[in-house]
């Protein structure tokens, strides 16, 4: 990446992660306009995301180290403007509020001796396996700012704020990656499968879904396991596959330790990747060290500070410095701290 840097050469730091706050919701409204579908948890609807607010700010008030049912909501700010560009969201636990319902793939083998042939048919089982696990998603970046490594600053900046909070995040994580969405923002998927049951198109059940929960498929899915084999063609073509522009997500999540254990998304089959919160590559990885310079630097890291509604991060440049770290004069005015305050850091990779 090419890092921006003032006239005299010095880098720069553009954008900061803060905390959401009561008025983000014209923000948050304004870029779920542009998600295109599919984004569960951005929600082109104003009570909608006006409620996530409301439990983010909960969440954000709440200072008890235990795991509860909560939502964080992460803000991508310019530094010197405050115009927002991008958000992401952390749930601490799924599944509490409503059943958390993922489609399991598997492999059912069966021989006929008479034929003398074996049979392997891939199936699809509706699960609740993933409750009570964490969840990073809700992840946006606006389209203008898709370059220079903010989609990194909000990837990882989630699992910076779980490291600093980690008593109240569950020892597994999961992440759904959107699906396959055609042109006219319909799923192959749900046409071929749960569409069938509901009668209602993609983009209704989505949104019932993203204001109401996942209630309604306990009362309408069926409970048998479906094998693929009598799906249309155009579903199974897209069964664990990521939308095009989650592929790039979907390599992150990799480079963080994330694997596809064949969970995929009941609405639009994209794959859910899982991992052991610990062995995430940023939370295992992150430091906790006072600031013991601040000079010219340019080795990039992702830095944060602050604790809850004060929490604040930035990819800027870091140092280890003996026992602490040497911020870049950039790094340390964007998050506003000063020699001797502590921060948690991870290189940039």
């Amino acid at each position: 990446m090419d890092v921006a840097k003032t006239a005299q050469g010095a880098p720069m730091v553009t954008h900061r992660i803060r905390a959401a706050n009561d008025g983000d919701l014209a923000h948050l409204y304004e870029m779920a306009k542009l998600t295109g579908g599919g984004f569960t948890n951005l929600p082109p609807d104003r009570p909608a995301l006006r409620a996530k607010l409301d439990r983010s700010h909960a969440a954000f008030a709440r200072d008890a180290d235990s795991v509860e049912d909560e939502l964080f909501v992460l803000m991508l700010e310019q530094v010197e403007t405050g115009e927002v560009r991008g958000t992401c969201q952390i749930f601490t636990e799924v599944g509490r509020r409503h059943p958390f319902y993922s489609y399991r793939l598997g492999t059912l083998t069966q021989t006929s001796r008479e034929l003398d042939r074996t049979f392997r048919a891939e199936m699809l089982a509706l699960t609740t396996d993933l409750e009570g696990s964490s969840e990073v998603g809700g992840l946006f970046l606006h389209p203008a700012e898709r370059a220079g490594g903010l989609g990194l600053l909000l990837a990882r900046a989630r699992y910076l704020f779980i490291r600093a909070h980690r008593a109240r995040f569950a020892d597994r994580i999961l992440a759904e990656l959107r699906g396959v969405i055609d042109e006219a923002g319909g799923s192959p998927f749900w046409d071929g499968l749960a569409g069938r049951f509901f009668g209602m198109n993609f983009q209704d059940a989505d949104q019932f879904n993203a204001i109401h929960g996942h209630q309604f498929i306990a009362d309408l899915m069926p409970k048998h396991p479906i094998y693929t084999a009598m799906l249309p063609e155009t579903a199974r073509a897209v069964i664990g596959l990521p939308h095009p522009s989650g592929r790039a997500a979907m390599r992150m999540l990799e480079n963080e330790g994330f694997q596809f254990e064949h969970y995929l998304d009941i609405f639009d089959g994209g794959p859910t990747m899982t991992a052991r919160t610990d062995a995430v590559r940023t939370i295992a990885e992150a430091r906790s060290a006072p600031v013991a310079a601040v000079e010219a630097i340019t080795d990039e890291a992702l830095v944060a500070t602050g604790c809850l509604a004060d929490f604040r991060c930035c990819l800027g440049q870091a140092r280890a410095a003996g026992d602490g770290v040497t911020l870049s004069p950039a790094t340390a005015d964007a998050l506003g701290v000063t020699s001797g305050e502590a921060v948690l850091w991870v290189p940039r990779w």
